[in-house]
């Protein structure tokens, strides 16, 4: 989860009210946006519950809007927010949804591998409400909040290095078939 893009399940409801009669369209790279005969087709909710390589357990709940393009493509323009806050709205029926929950969009096609993003910018353009999508980023939460992840030695090794290993004691090997022509009881070769 990077905390620096992250929208909250009430902000990115408020912003969608606040454009009703636009489409609403989904950009996810640089000139693609989501095929207008695109299908909300589920809402998500999931709480995650993580321990970071530091040992610190994390918590926070997700909201995860989930977009289908079809095969067939039917539509000239995308659907309106108002269908999008309906379809929101029949999902808040059957289940409470956090309002702080961090929201993603989880969308792919035959082009494009399925992900999660985030929605960065929510802009008006015409009769559009375009929200642009940013990819989630991995961290290390422990360097972050200043520390080391609980790997570092005595000597400050940096956080998540390979750990030294020390070394194994040499073995003499022994060529215990040039001693005896054949294995005798009490030879020692067995």
């Amino acid at each position: 989860m990077n905390n620096a893009v992250a929208t909250n399940w009430q902000s990115f409801k408020n912003e969608l009210l606040l454009h009703t009669d636009k489409h609403l369209q989904f950009k996810y790279a640089e000139d693609k946006l989501v095929d207008p005969s695109y299908h909300i087709t589920e809402i998500k909710q999931a709480p995650i519950i993580s321990v970071d390589c530091g040992g610190k357990l994390n918590t926070w709940t997700e909201v995860i809007v989930q977009l289908w393009e079809p095969a067939s493509k039917s539509a000239e323009n995308p659907m309106k927010v108002s269908k999008a806050l309906s379809i929101i709205r029949v999902v808040e029926e059957a289940m409470s949804i956090n309002p702080m929950a961090t929201v993603k969009i989880e969308f792919g096609n035959p082009g494009f591998d399925t992900r999660q993003m985030y929605p960065n910018n929510l802009s008006v353009d015409g009769n559009s409400l375009i929200v642009d999508l940013i990819p989630d980023k991995t961290q290390c939460k422990a360097i972050e909040r200043g520390g080391s992840c609980g790997t570092a030695s005595a000597e400050n090794e940096a956080c998540c290095a390979p750990a030294k290993t020390a070394l194994k004691p040499k073995v003499e090997m022994k060529n215990l078939a040039a001693a005896s022509a054949c294995c005798e009881p009490g030879g020692g070769c067995c």
